[in-house]
């Protein structure tokens, strides 16, 4: 009122000067309002008695019960006005100047209603409507009571014969004793009620409330807070959700060196997803963490944007990198990308290292961010060489194949350059072993034997396969399969779904999108990728082909975990095999790795229906002898199929290359047979003549039937072409047997009676529709069916067909 005192004079004309304010004011607001409420509610007392049963008397009564509680509100409030003015008095300056503001109400004091604090600190304890103080000596803390949370469940924490309160507050918890169990419960209700309505923003009316109504505040609570103890979050403030004194649910971090955490609290730690900007000292810039934290530190699938230009996605523990992991250079300088294993923030173990700029890629095994161990690298000119290294240094011996098919056993530089004994075996079968030395100006040198009685190199040389007994495929990507062996073993806890396995999000703006579909309320559509319906599902989906469409469904799926696990290991693979990787040498190790994804696949399935029965309380099926057998014909007949189409596109790039010259021979045999008329063809394949469709050959004017082309057994060629529609070797063979089945309906058409095609008869019939066909890259098809049916299908016609197909059998048919 100090600031509005012209108003005032205004407002108290009348008043002599050495009337005192106090009293003023006193007489202008209160006692008019307070004669108003004497003399209504005796009034309307009156009414109500007179008044018969109805509408009219039950206003009349609500409205004396109003004016009832408005009569107690002014008492409460004066009494508090003239409790809270006798403690300002009592009090020294130093509190006075400290606590006091106009507004604030005193409700309780420990020495009108004596209660202590724990471990005697402190004197005296002061309730007001918005802080709770105590006051030890010459000095005082205070509480917001937005803050504050009382708990009366500590019995066990109070001396023998005092009753206890606990107080919670951010940073402090300490305790409230009482000697008298009435004192106590005072104390708690009104605790209670100045935290709730601190919490609303407006004082309850009347003051205290009616009995039972609103005691408890909530426990859940939205602030900011400003952290000023020793500990991880000094200096931070923190605005955001918060449960029993602690930061739980959603909020913000901020600290003052320009650090920020946004994201799922639980308990006082980052706990779930969370966002964390650190600032880089030496640059403008900020490394982005967009993890998942568990109990306060980095665990799970995360994407790290770091201030250099670089991107890690991958897994992390205890704040390091560790697990699976992709790290790339995104920067026109030294750009790189490492897939691979990650220990302690370090590369460990498997991985792929592809260096942009040099144009290779390095496959095999690491020790503290250092190449350590057995290693391919494989270069863009198509060079490949196989060493063991030491700390990025290549030692020992050492095998090199080259682009012209020759192969150099020994020792050699970083620059492909021979040193010392090896052996060079050219592509014509001439091998030179000896000594080699490359000096300056006089280029490369040997001392040694030149063998030429080889007419050519083997195949196994020429076309060897590396890493095979190096890196053994079930040691590669353990990462991978490691994460999800944790979600099963955690019982597929929903809070652990996305950061067990994520490699299927590959941007920011995906996690965010993955985030919000795990916390948000889920539209039906995906109702039965929710970890429990994928357990129950698993159990109603057992027969064989319920299971086939729902594994094919689930594989499709980014939100279940066999299609999450499918999309890490399809990445994998694509760093290893596409690009730099494509080289024939590697091809028995890829097709041996997708077999291998088939198993674990078929493995976790199992680990699922495993505990998706032992959650019902149904006992799983015991493993019995043959078990392995068991699982590698499921996951060859079952997983295969449904995940070869994730990895078709490298795995056939491999099967073109290693079968490229047999493929080039076998095409331009084709072309030469592709100049034949028909029957000229019928003929140079040793078709006999009974069997010849001739009636297929429809003459138009000025023709001569020696010179049609591409008429007969054109259904069974057509059917054929089919064969490169589908990447399925299962439906391969199929399309081999309904072009047999197309070539027997022919010629039974042809002779008029069903005829059973003699093996004799079928070989030539099948060479000519093959002709006729022009599938480019046969032996690649026929070699990728082979090495990946379904074993059930091995032996009787599947196999001679495949047979029959062979690219050397069909060149050796064209070169005759």
């Amino acid at each position: 009122w100090k600031h509005h005192k012209t108003v005032l004079k205004q407002f108290l004309t009348g008043f002599t000067s050495e009337t005192s304010m106090s009293l003023a004011l006193y007489t202008v607001l209160h006692k008019p309002l307070r004669d108003h409420i004497e003399q209504y509610i005796p009034l309307l007392t009156k009414l109500n008695e007179v008044l018969k049963e109805g509408s009219e008397k039950d206003v009349v009564t609500s409205a004396i019960k109003e004016y009832v509680k408005l009569k107690s509100f002014i008492h409460q409030v004066l009494d508090e006005a003239c409790f809270t003015k006798s403690l300002w008095e009592s009090l020294g300056c130093k509190f006075t100047d400290m606590l006091c503001v106009p507004e604030r109400r005193l409700l309780e004091d420990s020495k009108n209603l004596h209660i202590s604090a724990s471990t005697n600190r402190s004197d005296r304890i002061l309730l007001f409507d918005d802080v709770l103080v105590l006051i030890q000596g010459n000095s005082f803390q205070s509480f917001d009571l937005k803050l504050v949370w009382v708990d009366e469940n500590c019995s066990e924490k109070s001396a023998p014969g005092l009753y206890g309160l606990r107080i919670i507050t951010p940073e402090e918890t300490f305790f409230l004793s009482a000697k008298d169990l009435q004192i106590k419960a005072v104390w708690q209700w009104k605790l209670n009620q100045a935290v709730r309505q601190a919490l609303n923003g407006k004082r309850d009316f009347p003051l205290w409330g009616q009995t039972g109504e609103g005691s408890e505040p909530p426990s859940c609570r939205f602030f900011t807070y400003v952290f000023r103890l020793e500990g991880k979050f000094k200096s931070a403030s923190y605005e955001g959700e918060w449960h029993e004194g602690k930061p739980h649910g959603k909020g913000t971090l901020k600290w003052r060196d320009g650090r920020n955490h946004v994201g799922d609290f639980k308990e006082g730690l980052e706990h779930g997803f969370g966002i964390c900007l650190v600032p880089r000292r030496s640059q403008d810039r900020y490394d982005c963490y967009k993890c998942h934290w568990y109990e306060g530190k980095m665990r799970g699938y995360g994407i790290c944007e770091y201030g250099n230009d670089m991107v890690y996605k991958g897994y992390f523990k205890e704040n390091v990198r560790q697990g699976f992991g992709i790290l790339e250079n995104l920067s026109a300088e030294n750009p790189f990308k490492y897939t691979g294993q990650w220990e302690n923030d370090k590369k460990n173990g498997y991985g792929v290292w592809e260096d942009k700029d040099r144009g290779e890629r390095y496959i095999g095994t690491w020790l503290n961010d250092h190449k350590h161990g057995q290693g391919i690298v494989v270069t863009q000119s198509g060079v490949c060489y196989q060493r063991t290294f030491h700390a990025d240094k290549m030692v020992g011996s050492g095998i090199l194949l080259l682009e012209d098919d020759s192969v150099y056993e020994g020792n050699f530089t970083e620059d492909l350059t021979f040193v010392g004994k090896g052996k060079l075996s050219f592509a014509n079968g001439f091998v030179l072993e000896g000594t080699f030395t490359n000096k300056l100006g006089q280029g490369l040198q040997t001392h040694g034997i030149l063998n030429t009685s080889n007419e050519q190199l083997d195949d196994r040389i020429t076309k060897a396969q590396l890493g095979l007994e190096e890196f053994p495929v079930e040691k590669r990507w353990k990462g991978i399969y490691d994460q999800f062996l944790e979600f099963i073993h955690s019982g597929c806890k929903e809070e652990t779904e996305e950061s067990f396995t994520g490699f299927h999000i590959q941007t920011s703006k995906e996690l965010r999108k993955s985030q919000e579909y795990l916390f948000c309320q889920r539209g039906t559509e995906d109702v039965s990728w929710k970890i429990e319906d994928i357990l129950e599902e698993l159990v109603q989906h057992q027969g064989l082909e319920s299971l086939q469409s729902y594994l094919e469904k689930a594989l499709k799926s980014s939100l279940h975990p066999l299609g999450k696990l499918l999309k890490a290991l399809t990445i994998a693979f694509q760093a290893t095999y596409s690009g730099i990787g494509a080289n024939r040498h590697l091809l028995t190790m890829a097709q041996e790795e997708v077999k291998y994804y088939a198993k674990k696949i078929w493995e976790f399935y199992q680990g699922l229906l495993h505990l998706a029965l032992e959650q019902k309380g149904q006992l799983p099926a015991k493993c019995v002898d043959g078990e392995t057998r068991y699982v590698d014909q499921k996951a060859c007949s079952v997983v295969l199929p449904l995940i070869l189409p994730c990895f078709y596109p490298e795995l056939f790039m491999l099967y073109m290359l290693y079968h490229e010259r047999e493929d080039d021979l076998y095409c331009q045999g084709i072309v030469d047979l592709s100049l034949f008329p028909d029957i000229k063809l019928l003929e140079f394949l040793d078709v006999q003549k009974h069997l010849w469709p001739l009636k297929d050959l429809t003459l138009t004017t000025n023709q001569r039937r020696s010179l049609i082309k591409d008429k007969c057994f054109l259904s069974a060629t057509e059917c054929l072409q089919k064969l490169i529609t589908t990447v399925d070797p299962r439906e391969k063979l199929v399309i081999l047997q309904k072009t047999y089945e197309e070539i027997e309906s022919t010629v039974s058409r042809v002779v008029e009676k069903d005829y059973k095609l003699p093996m004799d008869d079928l070989l030539p019939l099948l060479m000519y529709v093959v002709s006729r066909a022009k599938i480019q890259h046969l032996g690649a098809e026929i070699h990728l069916i082979r090495d990946l049916m379904d074993p059930t299908n091995q032996g009787g016609l599947y196999d001679f067909l495949l047979t029959a197909l062979e690219v050397r059998k069909c060149f050796r048919v064209t070169a005759a």
